[in-house]
């Protein structure tokens, strides 16, 4: 059933079971309540009898990937509704296909409801092809990556890729991504996807990418043209007719081959995102938070570790031979093993070949499954648990030392937060040492305000990237207490919005970190997973990945915050770069959380666009 309101005609769930809340939701009506959170200076809440704008939606693009709200960021970009000072509804949504299967409901996180759109969109009815006389679209043979159409991008600059070995902060090997549009100097030190795979970093002969959404003609083209008919594998998560659509885009390119990652368990996505490379020269592993398609790579902030050239082992070395103090290889090497992937054996065979003993950063991945007993702590949050019992150290006042989480998308809490999100989810985050004691220091989480995403690089376009929707927010009001802007001027990404997750343990002066977390892992139970039969199992939906920082790896007590990242130079080389300001900025009264799927029409963005799901 629907239910009128603000926003539109909207279908709401009946059901707040946290036990049940990734699956598909129960059909029913409950009033829209704290309607409110979804209104803030840009909505557009209108009594039913205004005279509405109806904005023509074409074709949605053949080659938009990713979730619903991303599929939705095209559209807008593609045929952008202008903002118009007084139009009481500057545009309206579309009229949905039949009672109940408009906006349907998704309570699964990020780019995690694939598998649950599928079956959904199965009992839709389906909708009269689009009409000969509409606009069709170029094909061109540089096909448009999502979320933001054809003639969105402005080309960079000739020097805006490097020409040489960059000067890089080899203390972390931590980076951002390059952002098209800042000032130079906030793109030193950082990196795009040309510059990482250019030959002045090794001479590739074959490589592997894991990821979630791919512009397959894209990727091919940010290869150097000397590497460009080397074997590439591609690690995905597709099924059925997605799968068909990216095996499609790889028609003529006979050097890319697939890996489809197994989803036993529903709504789970391969979110993964990570490099394999091999050089003549060795090996190199990239852990990542970009989507392969141009859009995650131009205004958004990311963020990159990028491991040390990796040399071959000697003939004849043992099989524990090349291991780091931070037992890197072995995790890598079970984290590929779970895949149970034959196309993943030789890469299998060729890391042991090599040397990965200059390696200080930990590995922390979730793969999909239940797991029981010890199984329990080798993946997701109970494994970085693990890793903060055993290499970090309690030490006096830790319970004033606030735990940060940063994302881009929000999955289900519950009904409050001892629901998971202050539960066992803290209890992770708290862990410092072999302490017994249960800490409860403040948790700050930044999410970017409507306002961030309208006044940001890309304007609206960029929420289809923080797929946050109305139907869990309406469900965990509770939780945008902990909220915080998305503010980065000493990076100078305030207006790049975030698609990097990072977490960690501040100082209350927040000039130190006791470790530092960077992953794919979005907040929710689905990426990190969630403790099941009074926490014998722990229950995980999605493969991800991530790379922990804790100072003992670096013979350190605590690390100090780099507070001018970009000033390169051997001083500051010691400081770690946390990619937004500290201390974060709590929202203000009138500051609301992005939501994907309502309209925002009473402001325009950057662009002069307004807002419309459709």
């Amino acid at each position: 059933m629907t239910k009128d309101s603000h926003h539109g005609k909207w279908t709401i769930s009946s059901s707040d079971d946290d036990d049940d809340n990734e699956r598909l939701p129960l059909s029913g009506t409950t009033t829209l309540k704290h309607h409110q959170l979804a209104t803030s200076a840009n909505s557009s809440p209108q009594p039913s009898s205004s005279p509405k704008l109806e904005v023509k939606a074409e074709p949605a693009n053949p080659y938009a990937v990713g979730s619903e709200a991303r599929q939705t960021a095209t559209l807008n970009q593609s045929n952008p509704g202008k903002y118009e000072k007084n139009s009481p509804l500057s545009g309206k949504r579309k009229k949905e296909a039949g009672d109940g299967s408009g906006w349907a409901l998704s309570d699964s996180d990020d780019e995690d409801n694939v598998a649950e759109k599928q079956k959904r969109l199965s009992n839709v009815p389906k909708k009269e092809p689009p009409s000969s006389k509409a606009k069709k679209i170029k094909v061109e043979s540089e096909r448009p990556p999502s979320p933001h159409g054809r003639v969105y991008y402005i080309d960079e600059p000739e020097d805006f890729f490097e020409s040489s070995v960059p000067c890089l902060n080899d203390m972390y090997r931590f980076y951002l991504n390059k952002v098209t549009g800042l000032d130079r100097k906030y793109n030193t030190g950082a990196l795009h996807i040309r510059d990482i795979l250019s030959p002045l970093f090794g001479t590739l002969k074959a490589s592997v990418q894991f990821n979630y959404c791919f512009d397959i003609a894209w990727m091919v083209k940010q290869y150097p043209e000397e590497f460009r008919d080397r074997p590439v594998l591609i690690v995905h998560g597709d099924k059925r007719e997605a799968k068909a659509r990216l095996v499609q885009q790889a028609q003529g390119f006979p050097h890319i081959q697939f890996c489809q990652a197994k989803l036993d368990i529903a709504f789970g996505t391969h979110h993964t995102k990570m490099m394999l490379l091999w050089y003549e020269e060795g090996f190199r592993v990239i852990v990542l938070t970009s989507n392969l398609i141009r859009a995650d790579w131009y205004q958004k902030t990311q963020g990159m570790w990028m491991s040390p050239l990796f040399p071959r082992l000697p003939e004849g070395s043992s099989a524990s031979s090349g291991e780091s103090p931070t037992y890197f290889k072995r995790d890598l090497l079970e984290y590929l093993a779970s895949y149970r992937a034959p196309e993943l054996e030789e890469w299998i065979q060729r890391i042991k070949e090599h040397d990965l003993s200059e390696t200080s950063v930990y590995l922390v991945g979730s793969t999909p499954g239940r797991y029981v007993g010890s199984d329990m702590e080798r993946w997701g949050h109970l494994r970085l648990r693990k890793l903060l019992s055993e290499h970090t150290e309690a030490f006096p006042g830790e319970e004033r030392w606030p735990v940060i989480g940063q994302f881009s998308s929000i999955g289900s809490m519950g009904l409050d937060k001892t629901k998971w999100l202050a539960g066992e989810f803290q209890r992770t985050m708290t862990t410092m040492g072999k302490s017994t004691v249960r800490s409860d220091p403040p948790m700050q989480l930044l999410y970017p305000s409507v306002e961030d995403v309208r006044t940001s690089l890309e304007g609206y376009p960029a929420g289809g990237s923080l797929p946050y929707s109305i139907q869990t927010a309406q469900k965990q009001l509770w939780l945008h207490s902990f909220f915080h802007r998305w503010k980065a001027d000493s990076t100078g990404r305030s207006h790049a919005m975030p698609h990097i997750k990072t977490y960690m343990r501040v100082s209350p002066n927040f000039t130190e970190l006791a470790w530092f977390f960077m992953t794919s892992a979005n907040l929710s139970k689905a990426a990190w997973g969630a403790l099941e039969k009074n926490n014998t199992q722990m229950m995980i939906r999605s493969y991800e990945l991530g790379v922990l920082f804790v100072p003992s790896a670096f013979k350190m007590k605590t690390f100090p915050v780099n507070k001018s990242p970009f000033l390169v130079s051997s001083s500051s080389f010691s400081g770690f770069p946390v990619p937004f300001d500290l201390p974060p900025t709590a929202y203000s009264p009138k500051d609301q959380p992005w939501i994907w799927n309502i309209p925002y029409s009473q402001a325009p963005d950057t662009h002069g666009n307004i807002w419309v799901p459709s």
